[in-house]
């Protein structure tokens, strides 16, 4: 199996939290340890739980720990509606983006699933 580092899907994740820290920057204080937080943990959760799960010794461990990366993506997206609805950030760009990270995390899961079957 590949290292994490070799996944594109995580190449992605990695890329995307750093645009989630550049989104948050400007958030008002009062939101330093709520919404911004939040938004941060959700984002860093996605790329982690891929490299955590490719660190275990069976794909059901990594199945596990994928599951949680895209929880974490429903988690963010939430959160970002909630930061547009607040009048925080424009978030079409960032939807777009995590909705292509969640696409091709299940397609991964699918795939993972597949090879186990055989």
């Amino acid at each position: 199996m590949a290292t994490h580092e070799n996944l594109d899907i995580w190449k992605l994740s990695i890329t995307f939290v750093t645009k989630i820290y550049k989104s948050t920057k400007d958030f008002p204080n009062e939101e330093k340890y709520g919404l911004v937080s939040q938004m941060r943990r959700s984002a860093i959760s996605i790329p982690s739980n891929i490299a955590e799960g490719a660190a275990r010794k069976s794909d059901k461990e990594y199945l596990q720990f994928l599951y949680i990366s895209l929880g974490s993506t429903s988690e963010l997206d939430t959160q970002l509606i909630i930061s547009d609805n607040l009048g925080y950030t424009n978030i079409s760009d960032l939807r777009i983006e995590l909705k292509v990270i969640k696409t091709k995390l299940i397609n991964y899961i699918k795939y993972i699933k597949s090879i186990q079957k055989k």
